[in-house]
């Protein structure tokens, strides 16, 4: 039996289903069906029960599927104890970063990595933070930048980049222009353009809102920072950023947020067992943010 025909039954029974398999080996449903079947024949068993909808293990596809599982693993570990040993880091690190977030440091990171370690492939995923960290948990992503409210997410390894407060972006004309600090509840009785959910500056204002029994008036939603300071200087309402993105839009006044008690953080996450490509990813991470 081949690794590949344990793979594609092990996602197969993971997804539960011939579709979902697919798509998550990238090859064809055909293609997956086939090595299954291959696999069945050699094994002189049925894995699976196709009679309806869902791919349901047999009761010989319950026994053969922790010894697949067993043997991926093991094939795994067997090429990263090889490639440490020889010295070779190789193969493909995803790295996920929240949408419009162009932070310097992390490409500078990724590009002296790469001039290290050609041989690895490098992708760069953009989303929003909530579908990063869930990316990380489950493999799709090896480390993300991410931004998250009060503290990076549990069981996952974490550097803190940035820990920082909200502001209000508003014209000079605008009534609070010349106010040292804006309290959130003040805040309520205006208009908003925000990040969408699943960005931790909207989780940290969200969580504060909710605290504070508030409800705000959020009229307008923006995937780019840019876009939402572009959008409260054209007058649809007063854009929430953090402190750092306060001079996106030279046009606009940078009024603290006051009582919100919750600070946005910006943060890289990796699931605790590195594999060796990421393990030499790290330290040009850390090098270029600072170990903090």
């Amino acid at each position: 039996m081949e690794l590949r025909q344990l793979e594609y039954f092990v996602a197969v029974a993971e997804e539960a289903g011939f579709t979902r398999a697919a798509q998550r080996v990238h090859i064809s449903q055909s293609g997956v069906s086939a090595q299954v079947k291959a696999l069945e024949a050699e094994l002189g068993a049925e894995l699976f029960d196709r009679s309806g909808r869902v791919a349901r293990l047999t009761e010989a596809g319950r026994v053969a599927l922790e010894y697949a599982q067993a043997a991926l693993t093991a094939a795994t570990r067997l090429r990263q104890a090889i490639d440490e040993v020889k010295g070779l880091v190789r193969g493909h690190l995803t790295v996920g970063m929240v949408t419009g977030c162009e932070i310097t440091p992390l490409f500078a990171a990724l590009a002296a990595f790469h001039r290290e370690h050609p041989a690895i492939e490098l992708e760069l995923l953009e989303d929003d933070s909530r579908t990063l960290v869930n990316s990380v948990r489950t493999g799709l992503a090896d480390i993300a930048l991410v931004g998250v409210a009060c503290a990076p997410p549990e069981h996952l390894s974490a550097q803190v980049i940035a820990s920082e407060g909200l502001v209000a972006l508003v014209p000079p004309d605008h009534p609070q222009a010349s106010v040292a600090g804006l309290p959130l509840r003040e805040l309520m009785a205006y208009s908003l353009v925000t990040l969408p959910e699943g960005t931790g500056i909207r989780a940290a204002f969200d969580e504060a809102c909710v605290s504070a029994s508030l409800i705000p008036d959020v009229v307008l939603v923006a995937s780019a920072p840019a876009a939402v300071a572009d959008m409260a200087a054209r007058g649809l309402g007063i854009a929430v950023l953090s402190e750092s993105m306060g001079k996106l839009h030279p046009g606009l006044v940078a009024v603290p947020i006051t009582e919100l008690g919750i600070p946005a953080l910006l943060a890289l996450v990796w699931r605790p067992r590195t594999s060796p490509a990421l393990a030499a990813l790290l330290p040009h991470l850390r090098r270029e943010f600072g170990d903090n």
